[in-house]
């Protein structure tokens, strides 16, 4: 096991993500000598470390005279492709993290002409036999209960307090490792309380099975201000790193739902991100890398503005989205796409640059899942082939599902003018200039339409408000 210099910055991660993974190689490596397992461990400041995994693999090898090497699939085409290319007797294994395996995916999409979640999500659910009776149809007679999980969250209710897990000695040592070596990256190791452990993540797990689980389905979409997590799991990057098991997890959610301590659009919607979107994603991924990642169909030039590193706008949506993830290296999923993606997609943001940020900023982020996530959801650079239509909207949006509005900089009741919430005029410019493109949509027609009977005066006023948008990005300025 190799803690490289290559992989913690060919994109600034944010230092909590960097942390993470080495106190949790360097437990898991303990773990594995008290089985054992002989463990060769390099460490970061190792005088002997090449830099990185390629050349570890290539000086381990020679080092023991290796027969054969053995390696599972990584999770980035750039990391599988640079190994692939190491001269070594290398035999590839699957990754037996994923219920439905690379070949398999391959298979479900060949002669396909749309690649839509909704039907794969029903193979896995067949596949798995989750939430089926006895006849294999799916309890409750649907397979998607979303439209019962778009709740905005009461202003009574709260989020339940967080497990946090406190560091230990392994911990503190990478904590102040990573101070000194990646002072230079974004983000604060102040809050860091993630579990580094099986032990610990499966606590983490059992504390929201128990006490967030049961509202995780109303309210999966909703945000509020100071409210990070509310009743989302925060179980993803223990997940993505191998310290949980994705069959587990659903089967507990089930028996939870069986034994009624949990509604159904709660587990149906729970066990929909992990054996339906999370598998689809990295099916697609696999399936089209390394094109995959060029695409740009808006033709989008501009840079990723500065406060999206600083978290410093006026734009107090945006500035709680960045700044908890400033903060906690986490934002649940509606917040990148429905805030910060939201206005990178208004913004015409280069869809690359966007990638690199998500992929550098979330403690869960890794290529397989970011990248189809952000370039094909969040940016629609891949022309639709994930997302049937872009995920665009206004300032009304968010103050639907949140309580981001009330104490904001802006109006989001104005669309033009100084004070106008700056996602009214984005959304209705980026629908303007890319009308060509759009107008054939069948999920915006009534979208254009509504544009059509605006005067034209009104029009007019809703593009110069957006240029002038802008133009204050394209000159460096925070909105």
């Amino acid at each position: 096991m190799a803690e490289v210099a290559a992989e913690a910055e060919y994109v600034p991660h944010h230092p909590q993500k960097i942390a993470l993974i080495f106190s949790a190689m360097r437990h898991f490596a303990e773990a594995l000598r008290e089985r054992g397992w002989r463990v060769h461990y390099v460490k970061l400041d190792d005088p002997a470390n090449s830099g990185s995994l390629p050349g570890e693999l290539q000086r381990w090898a020679a080092q023991l005279q290796a027969d054969e090497v053995h390696l599972t699939e990584c999770g980035e085409w750039r990391l599988e492709d640079q190994l692939r290319r190491c001269d070594l007797p290398i035999t590839w294994h699957a990754d037996s993290r994923f219920v439905c395996a690379r070949d398999e995916f391959a298979r479900w999409a060949e002669g396909r002409k749309q690649l839509r979640m909704e039907f794969f999500y029903r193979e896995m659910r067949r596949k798995t036999g989750l939430l089926l009776n006895g006849d294999a149809t799916p309890v409750g007679g649907a397979w998607n209960f979303d439209a019962e999980n778009r709740k905005a969250l009461p202003k009574q209710i709260k989020g339940p307090m967080t497990a946090r897990f406190p560091a230990d000695g392994i911990t503190r040592e990478v904590l102040a490792l990573v101070a000194v070596r990646f002072s230079h990256h974004y983000g604060s190791l102040e809050s860091f309380d993630y579990p580094v452990t099986h032990a610990e993540a499966e606590a983490l797990w059992q504390h929201f099975i128990d006490f967030a689980l049961p509202a995780f389905g109303d309210y999966q979409d909703a945000m509020a201000v100071g409210e990070p997590f509310l009743f989302h799991a925060r179980i993803s990057a223990a997940l993505n790193i191998g310290l949980l098991d994705v069959r587990r997890l659903c089967a507990d959610v089930e028996a939870a739902y069986w034994q009624g301590r949990v509604p159904l659009n709660a587990a149906e919607g729970f066990i929909r991100q992990l054996i339906g979107w999370r598998e689809y994603v990295r099916g697609i991924y696999w399936l089209h890398m390394p094109e995959y990642a060029e695409r740009n169909s808006f033709g989008n030039t501009r840079p990723l503005p500065e406060f999206y590193w600083t978290g410093k706008t006026r734009m107090k949506c945006m500035s709680q989205a960045i700044g908890q993830t400033l903060e906690h290296a986490y934002a649940h999923h509606i917040q990148r796409l429905m805030v910060t993606g939201n206005f990178a997609l208004l913004a015409g943001i280069q869809p690359t640059q966007v990638c690199d940020w998500y992929l550098a900023v979330y403690m869960d982020a890794f290529d397989w899942v970011e990248l189809p996530n952000t370039l094909g959801m969040v940016m629609h650079a891949d022309g639709g082939y994930l997302g049937s239509k872009p995920y665009c909207a206004s300032g009304q949006y968010i103050k639907r599902m949140s309580n981001y509005c009330g104490d904001c900089a802006y109006k989001v009741t104005e669309s033009v003018g100084e004070r106008a919430c700056p996602f009214n005029a984005l959304y209705w410019h980026f629908l303007m200039r890319h009308r060509e493109q759009l107008s054939g949509n069948h999920r915006l027609g009534m979208v254009y339409r509504g544009l059509d009977k605006m005067s034209e005066a009104k029009q007019q006023g809703l593009w110069q408000r957006g240029e002038q948008l802008l133009a204050k990005l394209d000159a460096g300025e925070a909105l």
